[in-house]
């Protein structure tokens, strides 16, 4: 998922920033497109380490919390890096660590173990933590003020394309190649089958971390344009005697970025295990995998329809429009049987598809320049997603359509919000912003 650059002034952009930005702008693309391939890829790989490790619903949702741990623990750092060593060589060395961390996952693959499988997964939501605190105001910056928002929406549709490519790049190279992945739900694997299957993701995460240096490379070696004052934050004057906690949009849209990233990881976490089942879909998990793909293919589609209804209608009620489809998909997802849970937990992806940037943008309504603080809470809330494991829990006590209330709730919580949460209270003059 791509961040708003919301915390970067758009009153001038950096000195020349206006010639040839566009060839760094390509450039940049495609690091939106590896994170959001890489996080995504989680949705194929978690079926297949339940398999591997035998690990409970729980379990599983364990590894996805740690990776948005790594997340929370590596943002602030991450801030603190750029202004050391700049945008440019923040972006080489996320690359980098994120190269290592998919390296250790081939060993985890190796070993076998579980716990270098954790860690290893740490180590690349490091990486990715620092690629968005750094990509997202630099693509902000590098090119005319006027444009930046159709910037930032041609990269995060990047970002949206490498989601849906991997899940077609996990069911065909760790499900497709594994007996777990290619067998009905519940069959039970002998010990040599196991290990078979779990050097499944060598092949995968070595060509993931053969691209990801190879583009450490072309960044480290690119001739970006260098960003002026434009990165700057408002006075500490402009701040005095100002507080975040006045402005009643933000603090519940915190919440609200929370639950709606908890919404968006626990249906692609446990979507294929889901529909895998004999009562539902009663697929291979290869087979299911095709249908994770329109999950999120609505997700993406859901963005651009947003996008231009809210030309045309306020945001707000956008928003409400598609919680209440989010609402409606996971209900049918926990009250009905065979198919058709499978196909109320894809309309989810619609409903879910504006929530993160919609919360993002009626959040810092109305902060003037408190922005930059704001806005940083609003990313360090994407940590919400950790709570993914509690879901697998409820799976495990009494089955995994009873654990998609939880989206249930989350969209409930957006409907919420966006009726009246999202008014802005205090509100200060807003500065120019992208």
């Amino acid at each position: 998922m791509a961040l708003p650059s919301s915390t970067i002034s758009a009153a001038g952009a950096a000195p020349g920033a206006g010639q040839g930005y566009r060839p760094a702008l390509v450039l940049l693309a495609t690091l939106f497109f590896m994170w959001g391939f890489i996080s995504v890829i989680n949705g194929t790989l978690l079926p297949h380490l339940r398999s591997v490790f035998e690990l409970s619903y729980f379990q599983t949702g364990l590894i996805e919390s740690v990776w948005f741990i790594g997340y929370l623990l590596a943002s602030i750092p991450a801030a603190k890096l750029i202004e050391q060593i700049g945008y440019q060589r923040a972006l080489t060395t996320g690359l980098l660590v994120m190269t290592v961390g998919s390296l250790g996952m081939i060993l985890a693959a190796y070993l076998i173990s579980y716990e270098v499988t954790v860690a290893s997964l740490f180590v690349v939501s490091c990486g990715i933590a620092l690629l968005q605190v750094a990509a997202n105001p630099y693509v902000a910056v590098i090119g005319p003020p006027e444009s930046s928002e159709t910037r930032l929406t041609l990269v995060q549709a990047f970002n949206t394309t490498g989601d849906v490519l991997a899940i077609v790049f996990g069911k065909y190279l760790i499900l497709a190649r594994t007996t777990a992945g290619t067998t009905a739900h519940g069959t039970q694997l002998t010990e040599a089958q196991r290990m078979a299957d779990a050097q499944a993701t060598e092949l995968p995460y070595l060509i993931v971390a053969v691209v990801l240096a190879f583009l450490a490379v072309l960044i480290m070696r690119a001739k970006l344009p260098a960003l002026g004052a434009a990165t700057s934050r408002a006075s500490a004057e402009a701040r005095r005697g100002l507080s975040l906690f006045h402005h009643r949009n933000l603090i519940l849209g915190c919440v609200g970025i929370a639950l709606c990233v908890l919404a968006e990881i626990g249906v692609g976490s446990y979507f294929i295990n889901f529909v895998s089942q004999p009562d539902v879909a009663n697929l291979t998990q290869e087979h299911a995998a095709s249908y994770l793909i329109l999950f999120w293919g609505g997700m993406m589609l859901g963005r651009f329809a947003g996008a231009a209804l809210m030309r045309k209608i306020a945001p707000e009620r956008v928003l409400a429009l598609f919680a209440l489809i989010a609402i409606a998909g996971s209900l049918v997802a926990v009250f009905v049987t065979g198919p058709a849970a499978m196909y109320g937990l894809i309309t989810v992806g619609l409903g879910l598809s504006i929530m993160f940037p919609a919360i993002f943008a009626l959040a810092i309504r109305g902060l003037g320049p408190l922005t930059e603080e704001g806005s940083g809470l609003l990313i360090m809330s994407i940590a919400g997603g950790a709570l993914a494991s509690i879901q697998g829990k409820i799976g495990d006590a009494y089955g995994l359509h009873w654990g998609f209330l939880i989206t249930t709730a989350c969209a409930l919580y957006v409907l919420f919000y966006a009726v009246w949460g999202s008014k802005p209270t205090h509100a200060l003059p807003d500065r120019p912003i992208a």
